[in-house]
């Protein structure tokens, strides 16, 4: 399915194939400021990064070439605050809307004041109207006094507790390309060395030359750098300059063993509003999800996505998606969102359909990018077809760029795959698209082993494959 990122809503996408080949430009106009997800076969919701819906072409890519066009109808990235519109991964990314003169807040804090007031009149009027009626009554009410109830600690095992542990060691990031562009969204605390986890969509528009900064819930900001970044897994590792020596870093959990049902606490700053908890439980598992951030360069990311209900809205992207008992299990990346927006800047928000890349993957991936500065991804070697089907993943006749369609000397060569021939099955998970295939290898390690089961002129075949390896994203 496709999906935004935080800050934009991305359109369901297909299933995800080994390698995209060149496919027509997806059309304009359909993206918010987040990258969108394109529509994907009947199975899979359509996703993008909280920034906004769009429609996605179908295409097919090449599964040598990097970054594969984005699905059509690719909703995007969600996960930046301040900008990109539609629904997709948990966030989509958005950029920031110019701020008024005097500061951009003053519109929000007035409609508080404003809602003060009133709730302030109305309190005082059924005040007086409750102690004219208990007049004479005898009646007495009494308030419980706060006793520094504020300070109480409360028990690790409540969603105040895990919520008190976690806040300290999440940070919102502010990136600026040197145009001046940029947004905002969130990022967790990986290790002691100062290393912050995020999304690719939240950080690209610093990666050549921007500004950077990580701010910490009790004010401490710092600037930081890009140490690598995986527009692929959309996911990215930035470092703090002049680390403070107190970092914890999140515990990171088991994504493989979390089950449909398990509750889940997101942390993150949607719309800006820094230090935000929303809780829900795992919707459902190993969901195909491709999202961008709508933009015309952009190029789609994909995953086999957990899917939760918290409430999860642009600028939300890159923040931790955390166990009932805080452990790390994934990055809120996308939402599918209703088109059209609100909050005062075309944002699409979440309508319970928010999508995490699994920490397992994840880890893997910020591995990578601190040793090598680069992200590796696993392939078959083929290119397949990104057009939405519920058949499976198709090889196409030709490569991107004129390439062969089955790498010579690649797996897929070598488990006898040809053009034309139809991926059902990657091990035991169905494969119902291209996208669906991509994301689904892309949860596997250049080495492994897998079972591919495919359909040639009517008839099934199930090969064994190892995957190859690619390095970078382009």
């Amino acid at each position: 399915m496709s999906t935004e990122n935080e800050g934009n809503a991305v359109p369901p996408a297909p299933s995800a194939p080994p390698v995209p080949v060149a496919s027509p430009a997806p059309p304009q106009g359909d993206a918010g400021a987040t990258a969108q997800l394109p529509p994907v076969p009947p199975g899979p919701p359509e996703q993008h990064h909280p920034h906004g819906p769009g429609a996605t072409p179908s295409y097919g890519a090449p599964e040598g070439s990097w970054p594969p066009p984005p699905p059509p109808g690719t909703p995007g990235h969600g996960e930046a605050g301040a900008g990109g519109s539609g629904g997709g991964w948990g966030s989509s990314y958005q950029q920031p809307a110019p701020k008024p003169a005097g500061g951009g807040r003053g519109g929000l804090i007035a409609a508080v004041l404003v809602a003060a007031l009133v709730a302030g009149g109305l309190g005082g009027g059924l005040g007086y109207t409750l102690a004219k009626d208990n007049d004479g009554q005898g009646s007495t009410t009494v308030s419980a006094a706060d006793n520094g109830a504020s300070q109480v600690k409360r028990a690790a095992g409540t969603i105040a507790g895990v919520a008190s542990k976690a806040l300290p060691s999440t940070v919102t990031i502010e990136a600026e390309s040197n145009s001046g562009e940029g947004g905002t969204g969130t990022g967790f605390v990986f290790d002691t060395q100062g290393h912050i986890v995020t999304n690719n969509h939240v950080v690209a528009e610093a990666v050549d030359g921007g500004k950077l900064s990580a701010t910490f819930p009790d004010g401490r900001k710092y600037a930081a750098e890009v140490v690598g970044h995986a527009q692929g897994y959309d996911v990215a590792v930035i470092k703090l300059k002049n680390a403070p020596s107190d970092l914890k870093p999140l515990s990171l959990g088991n994504s493989d063993q979390v089950a449909v049902g398990d509750e889940t606490i997101a942390i993150g700053a949607p719309f800006g509003l820094s230090n935000t908890v929303t809780t829900g439980i795992i919707s459902a598992k190993n969901r195909p999800v491709a999202s961008s951030d709508g933009s015309s360069s952009s190029k789609a990311s994909y995953m086999s996505a957990l899917q939760t209900d918290a409430s999860i809205n642009p600028g939300n992207s890159g923040g931790p998606l955390l166990s009932a008992s805080g452990a790390v299990i994934g990055i809120n990346s996308a939402i599918q969102s209703t088109s059209g927006g609100s909050f005062g800047s075309g944002q699409s928000g979440s309508i319970g359909l928010g999508f995490a890349i699994p920490i397992n993957q994840a880890k893997y991936v910020a591995q990578q990018l601190i040793k090598n500065g680069k992200p590796v991804y696993a392939k078959i070697g083929a290119s397949v077809s990104l057009e939405e089907s519920t058949d499976g993943a198709k090889i196409t006749d030709q490569g991107t760029g004129g390439a062969d369609a089955v790498e010579a000397g690649g797996p897929a060569a070598k488990a006898g795959l040809k053009p034309g021939d139809v991926i059902t099955k990657l091990d035991d998970s169905v494969i119902d698209s291209g996208p669906t295939l991509i994301g689904e290898i892309w949860t596997h390690k250049p080495g492994d082993k897998v079972k591919v089961t495919y359909t040639r002129g009517g008839d099934q075949h199930t090969v064994d494959l190892t995957l190859g390896s690619r390095v970078g994203d382009s």
